[in-house]
């Protein structure tokens, strides 16, 4: 019974270690000697998916913007009920707090765990921990580019423009590029894929599906997902290169290419 008291005393205790532990490991300097390469290699290929996707993004509100939105079915129609249940799985709100509460969940049986579980558990809460960061901080920076955007969403202002824009509005009307459940969706499908590469097929069509609903429900443009993706990649992209640099979840090789660790299966 005193051993059980004595437990119970210090579990609280160990928990506010490990948390310490994690934050202080995710914030300290980088410490991998390949970083460098890394930061590299990454600089080239967000400035390729930035730049082709401007590229995209001007090309189709210039041709297929206007035609596609004018194609979908009415705003609220009945039928699209499917898609207004589809759409939430790509709602930041919802996968956030999804993977925030897988993150404290491992953190707080860590304490009660030993030996190898404990070090696969610690593995797993690592992981779990870039997932969230890699949706929350484009998502995050999302919003900014939103507000200060300030394109209109589809009829906004009772007819189809693919030009209608009002910066600086800070609007839900005005807030359709980039697409925030692009955003989430391909930032969730690219984090997941990245320490699970199993998953990317199955990632890759969820992501696509989260993108069509938006369009099939009238809430963006094309060009409006096609740039949440690309603020949703290289986002995710940033996270992973921040923990790698760290040796979290992730190592580098000598030309700055990033592979997932292994040994933190979900089970």
């Amino acid at each position: 019974m005193a051993g059980d008291t004595k437990d119970r005393a210090a579990y609280p205790v160990a928990l506010v270690r490990y948390a310490a532990l994690s934050l202080g490991r995710l914030f300290h300097a980088p410490s991998h000697s390949h970083a460098p390469a890394a930061r590299r290699r990454l600089a080239g290929q967000v400035a390729l998916l930035v730049g082709g996707t401007i590229v995209v993004a001007v090309l189709l509100m210039l041709t297929l913007d206007v035609p596609v939105i004018r194609a979908m079915p009415s705003r609220g129609a009945p039928e699209l009920w499917q898609a207004r249940i589809l759409t939430d799985f790509g709602k930041s709100e919802y996968v956030l707090w999804a993977c925030g509460a897988l993150v404290l969940l491992s953190l707080v049986a860590l304490p009660a765990l030993s030996g190898l579980r404990r070090a696969q558990c610690a593995a797993l809460n690592e992981r779990l921990s870039f997932v969230f960061l890699a949706v929350a901080v484009p998502n995050i920076a999302g919003e900014v580019l939103k507000g200060i955007i300030g394109r209109g969403r589809p009829f906004v202002g009772g007819t189809p423009d693919a030009f209608h824009f009002s910066p600086l509005t800070w609007s839900p009307q005005y807030a359709s590029l980039p697409s925030a459940h692009a955003i989430t969706a391909f930032s969730l499908a690219f984090a997941v894929a990245a320490v699970w590469p199993r998953t990317r097929y199955v990632m890759a069509a969820y992501a696509v599906l989260i993108i069509l609903t938006r369009l099939v429900l009238l809430a963006h443009h094309p060009s409006d997902v096609i740039a949440g993706g690309m603020v949703g990649v290289v986002g995710a992209m940033v996270v992973r290169q921040w923990f790698a640099a760290r040796r979290l979840g992730f190592m580098i090789a000598d030309d700055g290419r990033i592979t997932p660790l292994p040994g933190a299966a979900i089970g």
